[in-house]
């Protein structure tokens, strides 16, 4: 099986997380507007099982964030689920991280960030998807994709070095990208555009 192929089924099976989660629901039904954002939004999804979601709500109240996780917590298939309270920090979020386990014992990680409407981050990443999506070419796609496919299960690396590393640097192998993230170490939130 090739890694286009790889890839395409990966994200059939993030799209049935979604739907058995009913998590786009949820979330309107709570008042927030929800937005895919990352790998999945982009085509960009590999190996590494994680779907990634930026939450919008005005006024954001961590009543209103817990119910709706709440709701999400009574599916069966959920297995773990993890909170951080960034309200009072640059980001104003509430980071929620929950795991399912699909029909295939698949853990799937859902990152869902629930960011207070009209502050900092408030559409940047969706932006960022956008620009990765409207200037990546086939060839740089297959790359980004080779290049998740290549790194060992223990690397923890995210996205957004990848494509900055294939689209801005034309890293094109797993040894120049390696080379690559000894030059650009990541510290905080990368803020990297296209």
């Amino acid at each position: 099986m090739n890694i286009l192929d790889i890839a395409r089924q990966n994200q059939e099976k993030a799209w049935q997380v979604i739907k058995n989660t009913n998590l786009i629901q949820i979330w309107e039904n709570a008042g927030a507007r929800i937005n895919l954002v990352g790998s999945l939004s982009t085509g960009l999804l590999m190996k590494h099982r994680d779907i990634d979601f930026h939450i919008y709500s005005s006024p954001l109240t961590l009543r209103d964030s817990f119910l709706a996780m709440a709701r999400l917590a009574e599916n069966p298939s959920v297995k773990k689920i993890e909170c951080a309270n960034l309200l009072h920090t640059a980001e104003e979020c509430v980071e929620w991280h929950a795991w399912y386990q699909n029909e295939e014992n698949e853990l799937w990680q859902i990152d869902m960030i629930h960011i207070r409407e009209g502050s900092r981050y408030d559409g940047y990443f969706e932006k960022v998807a956008r620009r990765i999506s409207e200037i990546m070419t086939d060839e740089m796609r297959e790359t980004i994709l080779r290049l998740k496919y290549e790194t060992p299960e223990t690397e923890k690396i995210i996205g957004v070095e990848y494509y900055q590393a294939v689209i801005q640097d034309g890293v094109r192998n797993y040894r120049e990208f390696k080379e690559w993230r000894k030059q650009h170490p990541v510290t905080g939130v990368v803020e990297w555009m296209p």
